[in-house]
């Protein structure tokens, strides 16, 4: 099953030490030694080596020339980079508030032709409504602290929930029935967004399970995750969004969600479990 988003990257960072590692020895140099002829302090190479800190573009090419291997430099300047878009943190990407990030996957969910998500916590952004977005945003955006943009977010954010109707796309999303109970908003606003569920539910193009909350689990619960074609897997965290491409971290994602769909239910157990939640809004 899938090992944590941050483990994840610490692996990345683990074999970019390891590769730094095999060119200092490859020189051959010590790390002191490595460090001398570097300017650094000794702990930095050890920090850099175990994966502790990324190295940045300067410090690759310091390295590489040290340990005359400068034709290794743009590769390994090519796996940092890598490796630091793997997780970003909420607050760089929100620092200006909320709307840029919605526009910023606007590239992503025109080039891909099968969407499968897993939400364990809130709807997921292509099935919220206008109501039930703005709550979250406002949400979000007080816990954070970040810029208060809320309006032009939301309105980004529908404007990219059109890629539903839009081309041959295909959507299988997969949602907790805990979701369906989470008040995001007022009564109105969670009715409005139960309703477009309800809606939704007949998209020709999407299909939406439920896991109920007494069904027989052959998969534990875990983080919200999006898989898109099987070229990437997104991992949401409460600090940061963390992105795999490797083919195996990929394939384990699609596997979790296999086997979180057999526990679903579908088409009229799954419109049940919707209205039921409509009712106790009372």
């Amino acid at each position: 099953m899938p090992r944590s988003p941050s483990s994840t990257v610490q692996a990345a960072r683990n074999e970019l030490g390891v590769r730094l590692r095999e060119l200092r020895k490859e020189a051959p140099l010590s790390g002191r030694e490595l460090a001398r002829l570097a300017g650094w302090a000794p702990s930095k190479c050890t920090r850099l080596e175990n994966g502790e800190t990324l190295p940045s573009v300067d410090d690759i090419r310091t390295w590489c020339r040290v340990c005359g291997a400068d034709d290794q430099a743009e590769d390994l300047i090519a796996a940092t980079r890598t490796v630091d878009s793997m997780y970003v943190q909420w607050k760089r990407v929100q620092r200006t508030g909320l709307r840029r990030l919605q526009e910023s996957y606007v590239p992503l969910f025109e080039r891909t032709q099968s969407f499968r998500v897993y939400s364990s916590n809130v709807v997921p952004g292509l099935l919220q409504t206008e109501g039930y977005a703005t709550a979250l945003l406002t949400d979000i955006t007080d816990f954070r602290g970040t810029v208060n943009d809320v309006p032009a977010a939301v309105e980004a954010r529908m404007e990219r929930s059109r890629v539903l109707r839009q081309g041959r796309r295909r959507f299988a999303f997969l949602i907790e029935e805990s979701v369906l109970r989470h008040r995001v908003g007022d009564d109105d606003a969670m009715a409005d967004q139960l309703g477009y569920l309800l809606s939704a539910m007949a998209f020709p193009t999407v299909s939406i399970g439920v896991i109920p909350l007494a069904a027989p689990r052959r998969m534990w619960v875990v983080e919200t995750f999006s898989i898109y074609d099987a070229e990437q897997a997104q991992v949401e965290t409460l600090t940061a969004a963390v992105t795999m491409t490797a083919p195996g971290e990929v394939a384990v994602y699609a596997k979790a969600f296999a086997e979180l769909g057999k526990v679903a239910v579908y088409g009229q157990r799954a419109r049940s479990l919707v209205a039921a939640a409509v009712d106790s809004l009372g």
